[in-house]
């Protein structure tokens, strides 16, 4: 992920809120899309694990194609 540099406010002394340039907020948002991808993508295959399952051949034998 790129590095991204945000202006940090503070209310009461306290840190409140991060101001990013809107270039590098697209590219926090894509990132936590692809994560989001990738997590949901993980946890499926993670329920298929012990799914049954055949081989090429066996496909290509079942479909009826070489």
């Amino acid at each position: 992920m790129n590095l991204i540099n945000p202006q940090i406010l503070e209310k009461n002394g306290k840190k409140e809120f991060a101001i990013l340039p809107y270039e590098d907020f697209l590219k926090l948002q894509e990132e936590l899309a692809c994560y989001d991808d990738l997590r949901i993508l993980r946890d499926a295959k993670k329920e298929e694990q012990n799914a049954p399952s055949v081989s090429l051949k066996e496909a290509k034998n079942i479909l009826n194609i070489e």
